[in-house]
């Protein structure tokens, strides 16, 4: 045992006192919760301001979607060609209209 031990006035160790554990176990949740959202946080303000992709980028990623879709069976080929269609033209008009403005900004989406 620890000759520096604090003892109480019967020569016995002195305990610590029971709640003292359960509020650094919770203080130290608390500060791990905060840096998680932190953390998140930062990634969300990365993932929007960073630019958005190309249209080729983002159309091979629809297109290996789709490939993947088909490969599970859960589209057919016609369903694949037809939807993969759709997205060209809805990102073919969004960089017309990008264009038009005279920026590079994405245009504001509205729910």
């Amino acid at each position: 045992m620890a000759e520096n031990a604090p003892r109480s006035e019967d020569g016995v160790p002195a305990k610590a006192p029971d709640d003292a554990a359960p509020k650094k176990s919770i203080a130290g949740r608390a500060a791990a919760a905060a840096g998680g959202v932190v953390a998140a946080a930062t990634l969300a303000a990365g993932i929007a301001m960073s630019p958005a992709p190309a249209a080729s980028a983002r159309l091979d990623a629809v297109h290996a979607d789709l490939a993947r879709a088909v490969a599970l069976r859960q589209i057919t080929d016609e369903q694949a060609a037809f939807f993969e269609a759709q997205v060209a033209r809805a990102i073919a008009s969004e960089e017309a209209a990008q264009t038009a403005d005279g920026d590079g900004a994405p245009a504001a989406e509205t729910a």
